[in-house]
């Protein structure tokens, strides 16, 4: 397993823009496939977004595609997720999970490991 911390969470205005950063311990971040989830008070944690382990292959839930960017760094261990035009429906905490992915990798059963999660809120 990895440990993961999230950062770059907070309040914005909608439309405005955020970047969540994910930065995992160890030597071993490219041996895991990478995902961002989010989970809204009372709602079960739904996908977000999902990452390769070289970043050439990315995934979108519906609700975020052509508004979010997955990315990450695999020499600093550090996944990202760019949040472009916000909304107040995408208010939530976030959390980025690794794992070792696969064909199901949209689900939270594909990874092992989680951050702690950081709060975005959006405002209307």
């Amino acid at each position: 397993q990895v440990h993961l911390v999230e950062s770059g969470g907070g309040l914005v205005q909608a439309g405005g823009s955020l970047r969540l950063s994910c930065v995992a311990s160890g030597r071993t971040f490219i041996s895991y496939v990478m995902g961002w989830f989010r989970q809204v008070p009372g709602k079960e944690r739904e996908f977000v977004a999902t990452i390769n382990r070289i970043g050439s292959i990315t995934r979108y839930a519906d609700s975020v595609k052509g508004r979010f960017t997955i990315s990450r760094d695999n020499a600093e261990n550090t996944l990202y997720l760019q949040m472009n035009s916000l909304k107040p429906d995408d208010t939530a905490v976030y959390y980025c999970a690794s794992g070792n992915g696969g064909i199901h990798s949209y689900r939270e059963d594909a990874y092992d490991s989680w951050g702690q999660g950081t709060q975005v809120t959006v405002s209307s």
